[in-house]
């Protein structure tokens, strides 16, 4: 929203507006006015910073620090505002057009699969195979603490209850106090992380969200596909599987994180597992008092009173519960089930306190969901089955999704440390020092091993610490597989994958762990063992790794027991900081292609498992439009991704949201999916996009060979800075070096962001683009606007590349250059950045027809434009910030000025809704 400085602030009284259809200026009027009711409350002197007429300059550090917890308040509203006008536009378009013209949901894709004449049978075949898994990852680029997403999240609520008209004059005033009540508790709560988040603490970040949106709506996704398959497709049956479930990384991710130990892993799933326990219980406890349904009116089944009979014979309270609720068989069966639920946490909290077992409680979320069934069954039997399908079923569902473990934790470590623990097993047993792990004789020992049967339990003592911990990991999973959930682990991702014998150290690790199946301990290994190919050269080597790896018989058998599909994790993130933006999105999409190709040639299809990031550098992108241009066949109704940080409180935070975003991502999936025999693209495009990766990536590599770069980026960014932003348990480098190429993506595009250079996301792309043209001249020209108007692939680069450079700020980026002080590095550095934004900005136009850069994304510029002038104006303060806190001596002052620099970082970050 935008305030004029010659506004004067207006004191009269406000009259609340009815919020409708899709008015998002009322709403954004009754936020900025809350707002400054609160500002004139505590800061007075700051209004005129709210209305664009006082500047942040001169002020002490701690108003200044004030101020700018103000501008970053205001970028949170401003996202409500939006979100909760995208709801209404969604509810206004199913409501006046029909759910089928709603993009991203179910009721869209099956009616087109309708009208195009897929039989139903070829759905169901689908269906039978959707597996759909966003995965919350450990490293949340998330500045906003939970207690400050509690109080968004309410005034979100708030914000929704004030569009309905049926309020009195005096009931809209109360709702208007209590929202400006929870914007002042934001205000006097810090935003700011005062200590580093410790994993427990990343962990209960994470369950946040499933307790207060996703336990409830992801079911209601499945009822949306159930409504739209009947609505497509008439009088045809279909079973819907439980294809749609989390994942996770928090608390199960190691690599590079100290913090990540087995037994910090172990209290994980048990708070994961407490989190959908907890949630059942208060489930079934509702329908308990809900189903009070007396045999005087309805009679009951035979086949239900006789589970009844087998359940309530297997407790010794039974004589108590049929007294509490005599004639009453469905609370009586229903007291069962809640009592067992209770002994199963109960047996939970003792193993976590190492105080024995508890009471009868249930073995595994399966004998759960047989009780549910039998509930439904008895309702629907005694002629009940609407009150079996709305009631009992959304129950059971959520069981299915989300069994007892919430998630399923996947397990992350590097080759290094897999490495040196294989080296620790192999001095066991052989003297002097292992081969090199590029020889063939590693090989041949890892084969060797992996075919020996195992002589019991392996003794772990002597080796050295990291190897013990390493092992330890795998025995944790292969016994809270067996005591907690068969599904409570996802996959060991085992990232900077560079060879086949990677891989197998892995397997032989899991071995090793007691993770095999059988007893003599060489056949099969029931966690999926996923690599994950990183940057540019591992991803080209991806196809030969995994062509040598689908031939190995451990490996076949291993996958043909965990559901016949290898999966396969890609980089995004480290791709793109390797090759730059073109190249990586090219050699990503090769990768995939050719793997899915071998996965074909060897009968064992292949998954891939998205690494992508929030920001358009590290693969964020328009769900459906990334989704649609995933190479054909590459899906195939799989599909893995990360959601990392800020994306997650954007997308799961409100409850509609929430609800869309699920069911966006899977109907993507399965477009996709019925897309799949689409024809590949032309060889033309494929070459022109070779052209362009290579000349791109040529450019963005002299620019990361400069030898002043590493210079000029950490003076002119807040590079070491964001480390003391406390927004995750890991260390910004892996290994804690101080080289560019150790340095992790998330801090690298953060940096970039902050500075306003933004050249993660754009760099070498106008000279790929002209380098083309050089080329290939006016044909050239052709075929790029015949890409742009053809390629999915090539038309979300553009586009994509497009939106970032609206958030390029030359002026303010030369303030940030202006920090360092080797003038040398800094005039060729940010002269090389300035010609390549300008022959950027001029290339793609040319090839868009466009006016101007991003002239087609009005909405986004729209928003953009909402926060641009704040962001510039705390983007020039952040450089005096960072210009006086690294000058600054006096601890006393430097502390002062630190909290306004990170405050200044953290509002940057929120007003373009990203970080790294």
């Amino acid at each position: 929203m935008t305030h004029s400085p010659d506004t004067a602030p207006d004191t009269t009284p406000f009259a609340p507006p009815v919020i409708t259809g899709t008015d998002e200026r009322a709403a954004l009027d009754i936020l900025f006015r809350s707002l400054v009711d609160v500002c004139r409350r505590h800061q007075p002197e700051l209004e005129g910073v709210l209305h664009g007429r006082a500047l942040i300059a001169g002020m002490s550090p701690a108003l200044m620090a004030r101020a700018l917890q103000v501008q970053g308040i205001w970028f949170q509203l401003i996202a409500i505002a939006e979100q909760n006008t995208a709801m209404r536009r969604r509810r206004h378009v199913e409501r006046t057009r029909g759910r089928d013209q709603l993009g991203g949901a179910f009721s869209a894709v099956l009616a087109d699969a309708a009208r195009r004449g897929v039989p139903a049978a070829a759905i169901q075949d689908l269906l039978a195979s959707l597996r759909v898994r966003p995965v919350l990852t450990a490293h949340p680029t998330e500045a906003k603490r939970v207690t400050v997403l509690e109080k968004f999240r309410r005034i979100y609520l708030l914000l929704r209850e004030l569009e309905l008209p049926r309020w009195t004059e005096r009931e809209r005033h109360t709702l208007m106090d209590d929202l400006r009540d929870q914007i002042e508790l934001v205000w006097m709560t810090g935003e700011l992380q005062l200590e580093k988040p410790t994993v427990a603490r990343e962990v209960a970040w994470g369950l946040h969200f499933f307790d207060e949106t996703l336990f409830e709506m992801l079911p209601e996704v499945l009822v949306s596909l159930e409504d739209s398959l009947r609505a497509a497709y008439p009088g045809a049956s279909f079973a819907v599987p439980a294809f749609f479930q989390f994942g996770s990384w928090i608390g199960g991710d190691r690599d590079g994180n100290p913090f990540v130990t087995a037994e910090v892993t172990r209290r994980t799933l048990r708070r994961n597992a407490r989190a959908s326990l907890a949630r059942y219980r208060d489930a079934v406890t509702a329908l308990g008092r809900t189903l009070s349904i007396s045999e005087r009116a309805l009679p009951v089944p035979t086949a239900f009173r006789a589970a009844l009979a087998a359940r309530l014979a297997a407790r010794d309270d039974a004589e108590a519960i049929r007294r509490r609720n005599p004639g009453e068989a469905y609370r009586q069966f229903l007291t069962c089930v809640q009592r067992r639920l209770d002994a199963t946490l109960a047996a939970l909290d003792a193993a976590r306190d190492e105080s024995g077992a508890g009471g009868p409680g249930y073995a595994d979320a399966d004998a759960l969901i047989d009780d549910l069934r039998v509930l439904e069954q008895g309702l629907a039997e005694a002629r009940c089955p609407s009150l079996a399908d709305d009631m009992v079923r959304p129950v059971r569902r959520m069981v299915e999704i989300f069994r007892f473990s919430t998630v399923r934790l996947d397990i992350r470590e590097n080759t290094t440390r897999t490495t040196r623990a294989l080296q620790a097993l192999w001095r066991r047993g052989n003297a002097g020092e292992p081969p090199d792990v590029a020889a063939p004789a590693w090989t041949a020992w890892l084969e060797a091993e992996l075919a020996r049967p195992l002589e019991g339990p392996p003794d772990l003592a002597g080796l050295p610490e990291e190897a013990r911990e390493t092992l330890d990991t795998f025995r944790l999973v292969a016994e809270m597989r067996t005591r907690l959930d068969r599904e409570a682990f996802g996959a060991f991702v085992l990232s900077m994958t560079h060879a086949v014998p990677d891989i197998l150290g892995a397997y032989l690790l899991a071995k090793t762990g007691g993770l095999f199946l059988d007893a003599a301990g060489i056949e099969v290994c029931p966690l999926p063992i996923v690599p994950l190919f990183e940057t540019i050269d591992d991803l080209r080597a991806a196809p030969a790794i995994m062509r040598a790896l689908l031939r190995i018989p451990v490996v076949r058998r291993s996958t043909r027991q965990q559901g016949g599909v290898q999966e396969v994790m890609i980089g995004y993130s480290d791709s793109n900081k390797d090759g730059g933006f073109v190249a990586a999105n090219w050699e990503l999409a090769k990768a995939q292609a050719k793997l899915t190709r071998i996965g074909e040639e060897a009968g064992v299809p292949i998954a891939f498992f998205h690494g992508r990031g929030g920001s358009v550098s590290r693969g964020g992108a328009p769900t459906a439009r990334a989704i649609a241009a995933q190479p054909p066949g590459s899906i195939r109704g799989r599909f893995r991704t990360t959601e990392q940080g800020e994306v997650v409180s954007f997308k799961y935070a409100n409850r509609g949201t929430a609800a869309y975003q699920m069911e966006l991502l899977a109907s993507s999936v399965l477009a996709h999916a019925l897309d799949g025999g689409r024809a590949p693209a032309p060889p033309e495009f494929d070459d022109a996009l070779e052209a362009l990766s290579g000349a791109s990536r040529a450019a963005y590599a002299k620019l990361l060979a400069h030898p002043d770069l590493v210079t000029y980026f950490g003076a002119a960014s807040p590079l070491d800075e964001i480390a003391l932003l406390n927004i995750g348990s890991r260390p910004a480098r892996r290994f804690g070096a101080r080289s560019l190429a150790d340095l992790r993506a998330i801090p690298w595009v953060f940096a970039w962001t902050q500075n306003r250079h933004g050249i993660t996301g754009w760099y070498g792309v106008g000279s790929g683009l002209e380098s083309f043209l050089d080329v290939r001249g006016e044909g050239g020209a052709a075929l790029l606007r015949r890409m742009f108007a053809e390629s999915r692939l090539f038309r979300l680069i553009l586009d994509e590349v497009e939106k970032t450079l609206l958030t390029v700020d030359l002026a303010i980026a030369a303030d940030y250059a202006s920090l360092c002080p080797d003038e040398a590095a800094r005039g060729a550095i940010f002269a090389m950045i300035e010609a390549e934004y300008r022959l950027t900005c001029a290339m793609v136009t040319a090839v868009s027809g466009d006016p101007a850069v991003a002239e087609r994304f009005p909405q986004y510029r729209g928003r953009l434009a909402e926060r641009l002038p704040v962001l510039d104006q705390v983007g020039r303060e952040q450089v005096e910030l960072l210009r006086r806190f690294r000058g600054e001596a006096d601890p006393e002052e430097r502390e002062a000025l630190k909290s306004a620099l990170l405050l200044s970082i953290n509002c940057v970050a929120v007003g373009f809704g990203a970080t790294g």
